[in-house]
């Protein structure tokens, strides 16, 4: 059973391994560096639906499917699934459950969705609640431009720190069997606001929240930098992921090639997508299908994968209100052996 520390980490003394995952992308993240990695890659961000919306809950959708039937198990052998997106009553991951006869949990932390959701599964699995978890999440470029911005038919011209939304959609299969990668340890973040108040620069409003959960890790498994291979955080950008960087910086914490945004990634760093990526779509995506074969060859041993999440909606926004974020990470290591 898992084993809280004195801090806000958990320690999984039964680590659930990741057995399968699976991702799609959009026409823009099949252009990037990374596109050999994904699954599946769509031609058509509608998805040969007639609404975008209706697009990104297939492409959810045939995620989960393609991460069950890789770890060759059915719907009626999950226990739990655990989903999310960006979208207002989590309409995407809601219609994806509304398919499957499988008990469901909707879940939603912005961006850091999709490590919520592998955090709660192994918690559940190391307690002895489940013995086959799935966890999905999704983002669309847009959806959520339409959602949180402006329909893209504004034509609306937006500052060079903006990111640009990832249209991708992840699922992970966590099982007792299968898989090379387990979930040792899960940080549960607290909600960090330090006043920003512009919606395209979420990667400023994000990376205090990501510093908070990363020093709060070192310091609950009195670890360092040193004890990682890899600190990879969700969709941070470039912008963010500088910032993160120089407030790690501050507390004598230098990071230098060890850590990485899979947003900033994403689209390799080209001038068209802004500060890069940003959406839960891209640490889902990114994750499993990159990240993970790396550890299996032997690349990396101990990953800290870090989900962040901004805390806004266009009626904040426009209320005036400033930004909070969240962040919540979990420890990713090969199993030993393995």
């Amino acid at each position: 059973m898992a084993e809280k520390t004195k801090g806000q980490t958990l320690i999984f003394r039964n680590p659930p391994h990741i057995v399968a995952h699976a991702s799609i992308v959009g026409p823009e993240e099949s252009k990037g560096p990374y596109s050999e990695y994904f699954d599946l890659h769509l031609e058509d961000a509608k998805y040969g639906k007639d609404s975008w919306e209706k697009g990104e809950e297939r492409m959810a959708a045939n995620a989960v499917n393609l991460s069950l039937d890789k770890a060759s198990v059915t719907p009626a052998d999950v226990d739990l699934m655990l989903g999310g997106d960006l979208l207002n009553q989590l309409i995407t991951a809601d219609f994806v459950a509304r398919d499957l006869d499988t008990p469901f949990l909707g879940i939603y932390s912005a961006c850091a969705t999709l490590v919520e959701g592998l955090t709660l599964g192994a918690a559940l699995m190391d307690g002895g609640f489940a013995d086959c978890v799935v966890a999905f999440a999704s983002s669309h470029y847009q959806t959520a431009e339409r959602q949180f911005r402006t329909p893209l038919e504004y034509g609306v011209q937006y500052p060079p720190y903006k990111q640009y939304t990832v249209t991708g959609a992840g699922s992970y299969v966590l099982g007792w069997l299968g898989g090379d990668v387990w979930i040792s340890h899960a940080t549960l973040g607290k909600v960090i606001d330090l006043g920003v108040t512009d919606p395209n620069d979420l990667g400023s409003a994000m990376a205090p929240a990501a510093a908070e959960i990363i020093l709060q890790n070192f310091k609950d498994l009195n670890r360092s930098i040193n004890d990682y291979d890899l600190i990879l955080t969700g969709d941070l950008g470039i912008t963010g992921k500088k910032v993160l960087t120089a407030l790690l910086e501050e507390e004598n914490v230098i990071p230098e090639d060890k850590l990485m945004d899979c947003g900033a990634e994403i689209f390799g760093y080209k001038e068209e997508y802004g500060s890069g990526g940003s959406g839960v779509g891209a640490s889902a995506t990114f994750f499993g299908s990159v990240i993970i074969p790396k550890m299996k060859a032997g690349e990396y041993r101990r990953v800290l994968l870090i989900g962040t999440g901004a805390l806004l909606s266009a009626l904040t926004v426009k209320q005036k209100e400033s930004i909070p974020a969240i962040a919540h990470a979990i420890v990713a290591e090969r199993i030993p052996g393995g």
